[in-house]
């Protein structure tokens, strides 16, 4: 039972690191943005291509991928997203849809489409009430702690943070004070997407990297963010550990239903809770 808490807590970790960003701009800017997933991919993408450049030395590796990830995704912010402010939210769903489609393609092209495997980066197991548990495991869950706390305190003391929030609440009366939301929406859209590429950083030793593997975690980060709240730091920190015990623990009850379990759970909140778009 402790290895399946675990799990989930682990899971619910990487899910919160990659959510909380698309909880941002969904709250923010009411963009669907599909290519959310792609960023979390190419982010384990990097990884391995810089790994051999950093010497092995995962650490370094990971920082080199998440940096080399903030180009692209300004890119796609700049060139994209920001194309699609105000407008109807069917036409984020396909152009950032497209934009998927041509990042997994080239990564394919790039890389190839065979799977890579990675191994443990800290190969350290921990004896906790009689039995192991590997320390990569607990070191992603302390991490997840941490970007919270580091994120709560950017939103509540930093200007920029100020303004997103109050951005979060209405747009338009912070436009009518002369501030360049957009500009902000940008550093936030760049913020988010470096967390999802650390996600695919840290995951990508825990199962396979492959060009799809954004696809299933992009489903579950929309279902973090619909159950914990629209740009709700603490409701997405919440609701990303509770799935990630949701799947855990049915994982371990039905292997086939884990997944599927995590948009129950959601039907349920949206059935009592409606969102407003």
């Amino acid at each position: 039972m402790i290895n399946t808490i675990a799990y989930g807590l682990t899971i619910g970790g990487i899910l919160y690191i990659i959510s909380i960003g698309l909880s941002l701009t969904f709250g923010t800017m009411r963009i669907v943005n599909f290519a959310h997933g792609l960023i979390y991919t190419i982010g384990a993408y990097f990884l391995i291509t810089l790994l051999p450049i950093a010497r092995d030395n995962f650490i370094l590796g990971a920082v080199l991928a998440v940096l080399a990830v903030v180009p692209i995704s300004y890119i796609i912010e700049r060139f994209v997203v920001r194309k699609l402010y105000g407008v109807s939210i069917d036409y984020a769903i396909i152009a950032t849809y497209a934009v998927v489609l041509i990042g997994v393609d080239l990564i394919k092209w790039i890389w190839g489409a065979s799977p890579i495997p990675l191994s443990d980066p800290v190969g350290i197991d921990v004896a906790f009430l009689g039995i192991t548990l590997p320390l990569y495991r607990l070191i992603i869950i302390l991490l997840a702690v941490v970007i919270f706390i580091g994120l709560s305190i950017f939103f509540k003391k930093t200007m920029v943070g100020k303004i997103v929030t109050a951005a979060l609440e209405d747009k338009d009366a912070v436009r009518s004070l002369g501030i360049n939301v957009d500009k902000y929406f940008a550093y936030i859209f760049v913020m988010g997407s470096s967390l999802a590429a650390l996600g695919g950083v840290l995951y990508a030793p825990i199962t396979s990297v492959h060009p799809y593997m954004g696809s299933m975690v992009l489903l579950l980060s929309f279902a973090v963010v619909l159950v914990g709240g629209l740009g709700n730091i603490k409701g997405t920190f919440v609701a990303a550990f509770a799935l990630g015990m949701v799947m855990s623990v049915t994982g371990r009850l039905w292997g086939p239903a884990a997944e599927t379990m995590v948009f129950v759970v959601m039907g349920i909140v949206l059935i009592f809770k409606p969102i407003e778009v």
